[in-house]
């Protein structure tokens, strides 16, 4: 089946807490748990066509509440984004975050237990895996015997040594612009996660991070010292390896670009020694390195700078249509590895204002994202209801973002899981709509063997001088595999549109597809039909104000 990944944020998702107070404490807003994902919720997430879940935050990152009674050291506040701390500010690499236990001191048996859940559902577990950086106040807890923290063996007197863990400002004091340290002392200071080697970062820097060392000397023109192995590549594989051995089945690895791809060659291979089938997720930025990652053994990256921004681009500045074209030639050949998406806890919500602003006009950008590739499709928690994420929670404001810094209540997730188990009772019926909607092309996408793992060929070169096609607001493309092809069309255009779709000779010699009489069915509305199929004669379909059709046919 085609990669189908539903992300979510534990401490948000299980949340239930009504009218939430910006910028509230623990106490006062709550926090979602480990327990709140229940084999229930996985089942419903499961029946979107779901076949990983990934849990966001789950390892132990800074925070605010005070867990020393469990043996958690206490963090500080003044080096803390937001109430509820960044996911990606870790300050434990061996441990999971509190917040998400009722029982802290039990909090990586409910961890397990949530594993084995998601698991006997038939569901695969994705965390993340934080390289680059970590916080402030680094330090394990419950690292196994043997193991030295972070820094711990460092010679602070060096800005830079291939065996540190971190670069360091020598005879500076660590003093950020627009933040109040309070009592923080950081003397000398290091260098925040954004590679800002300055020891005054601005309040918009990854002030609250630190950058980890893999052995370039990036102020001494980017020199490389890999020769002996950097202390820290060592104690990141064994950290990949602690989380491999506890079921974990997919890393996504944030912002992987900015480790060098030297690490990951050398300990991608050692961490599937531990676990064969382990995927590798790459947060990535950089079309250019798309391949040097595959090739350093990553399974899947981002296709943010290429498709998603194509997208949005089409959406909202009235960008062609046709340039999605370019999208699937940018990134041919390695479109296997392409994980699509049209939301994320980084970017603004579909449906806000920011954005779209209208959930219901998502169908075009929904289909051509999840079938125009064999690669995965990545769906962001309350996607699927219409989430609009245009609360003023805390730290991040009223950006259209869900907030990653705050305790805060998910209205529409919120609702569907009122009373601890997923109903659509409390429902909208447009939300209710809008999340058949996603079932049925999720499912679509992930069980087509034409999308899942067939050809692609793309429509748009013998319809620009279609009088019945129009490829500014149109677009065209086949899937098709064995026996089976698929014709998918999708209308970004407020009017509807009735398409006469030219079909190349070329293709059918490609596909090698017959021409002639088929039955077909459109799989999104389930309507049969007779459809001529041939080089000689458009095929001809109505599509929908800001619609789809995927017409599956057969001989």
């Amino acid at each position: 089946m085609k990669p189908i990944i539903y992300q979510l944020l534990p401490r948000l998702f299980g949340n239930r807490t009504e009218n939430p107070i910006p910028c509230g404490t623990i106490e006062q807003n709550g926090s979602g748990k480990f327990k709140d994902i229940t084999s229930s919720a996985l089942r419903a997430i499961k029946s979107l066509g779901a076949t990983h879940v990934w849990f966001t935050g789950v390892i132990e990152h800074a925070h605010r509440p005070d867990y020393s009674a469990f043996g958690i050291q206490k963090h500080n506040p003044h080096v803390i984004k937001g109430e509820a701390g960044s996911p990606y500010a870790i300050t434990d690499y061996y441990d999971v975050d509190p917040d998400l236990a009722v029982n802290p001191a039990k909090r990586m048996e409910e961890f397990d237990a949530l594993v084995a859940r998601t698991h006997a559902v038939g569901l695969k577990v994705v965390i993340d895996f934080v390289p680059n950086h970590v916080a402030r106040e680094y330090h394990s807890d419950v690292a196994p015997a043997g193991v030295r923290d972070l820094g711990a063996d460092d010679n602070v007197c060096h800005s830079f040594n291939p065996q540190n863990n971190f670069y360091y400002l020598p005879g500076t004091r660590f003093a950020p612009t627009n933040v109040h340290l309070g009592d923080y002392v950081e003397e000398p200071a290091k260098a925040s996660g954004n590679d800002c080697f300055t020891p005054s970062p601005d309040r918009n820097d990854w002030y609250e991070t630190v950058k980890l060392n893999y052995g370039v000397d990036y102020c001494g023109g980017g020199t490389k010292y890999f020769d002996p192995i950097p202390d820290t590549w060592t104690k990141m594989v064994h950290i990949l390896k602690y989380w491999a051995e506890k079921g974990v089945d997919a890393f996504r690895c944030d912002m992987a670009f900015m480790v060098p791809v030297e690490f990951w060659r050398w300990a991608i291979p050692q961490v599937r020694k531990v676990r064969k089938n382990i995927e590798f997720i790459a947060e990535i930025y950089d079309v250019n390195l798309y391949r040097t990652f595959i090739d350093a053994g990553f399974d899947y990256l981002y296709d943010k700078v290429n498709l998603y921004d194509t997208l949005r681009a089409i959406q909202c500045f009235g960008v062609g249509a046709d340039r999605l074209t370019a999208c699937w030639q940018t990134v041919d050949g390695l479109g296997d590895h392409m994980l699509n998406f049209l939301e994320n806890h980084d970017e603004q919500r579909y449906a806000s204002t920011f954005y779209a602003g209208d959930a219901s006009t998502v169908l075009p950008s929904l289909v051509v994202a999840s079938t125009i590739s064999t690669g995965p499709m990545m769906i962001y928690f309350g996607q699927e209801l219409g989430e609009r994420g245009m609360d003023a929670e805390g730290f991040s404001g009223e950006d259209g973002r869900t907030t990653i810094f705050d305790y805060w209540t998910v209205s529409t997730v919120s609702r569907w899981l009122r009373g601890g188990k997923p109903s659509t009772a409390s429902l909208t019926d447009s939300e209710v709509r809008l999340r058949n909607l996603y079932m049925k092309v999720l499912n679509v996408a992930a069980s087509e063997p034409a999308i899942a793992c067939g050809s692609f060929f793309d429509l748009m070169y013998v319809n620009y001088d279609n009088s019945g096609f129009n490829p500014h607001r149109h677009y065209a493309y086949l899937r098709h595999k064995e026996n089976e092809t698929l014709l998918i069309a999708v209308n970004f255009d407020s009017t509807e549109a009735d398409m006469e779709i030219n079909l190349p000779r070329h293709a059918f010699d490609v596909l090698n597809i017959a021409e002639g009489e088929y039955d077909a069915v459109e799989l999104l509305s389930g309507r049969k039909s007779r459809k001529t199929v041939s080089s000689e004669i458009p095929f001809v379909t109505k599509v929908q104000p800001h619609g789809a059709v995927i017409w599956k046919l057969k001989r």
